[in-house]
């Protein structure tokens, strides 16, 4: 099932981005005094943990922002947009699907802790304070 697509997600206002465009024209930023990382916690990667430094990252198989080394998964298989506090999974029409919450998604919000699946890898999204450096 799929889930039915929010309102910045519908026709002309779902941004399409191609890898390297930019990301202040949609008004995507990382949040102020906040780390977001991606854990793999099962599948081939299982172990890997990828710091998140820019509002939109491609995740995938090859010629992505973090390449995830799982044979199902798809070249270019899905995107985290962020804009402050609100990060997005956004599949970008990959052929075995991105699952949140059980569920075959073509757009889902996601929260510290959530777990979403690409090809036979979960990951899980962590966002925590940025801790402070010493002088």
């Amino acid at each position: 099932m799929l889930s039915p697509l929010p309102e910045f997600a519908r026709s002309a206002g779902a941004p399409r981005l191609a890898r390297g465009s930019d990301v202040e024209d949609i008004g995507l930023r990382l949040p102020e005094g906040k780390a977001i990382g991606l854990s793999v916690i099962a599948g081939p990667a299982k172990g890997l943990v990828y710091s998140v430094q820019k509002p939109r990252v491609v995740m995938g198989r090859a010629d992505a922002d973090i390449i995830i080394n799982d044979k199902e998964i798809s070249r270019w298989h899905c995107a985290l947009e962020i804009k402050n506090d609100v990060i997005r999974l956004r599949d970008l029409e990959s052929t075995n699907g991105t699952f949140f919450e059980d569920e075959r998604v073509r757009v889902a919000e996601l929260k510290h802790l959530s777990e979403f699946r690409i090809g036979g890898s979960v990951i899980l999204l962590s966002v925590t304070p940025k801790l402070a450096v010493a002088r």
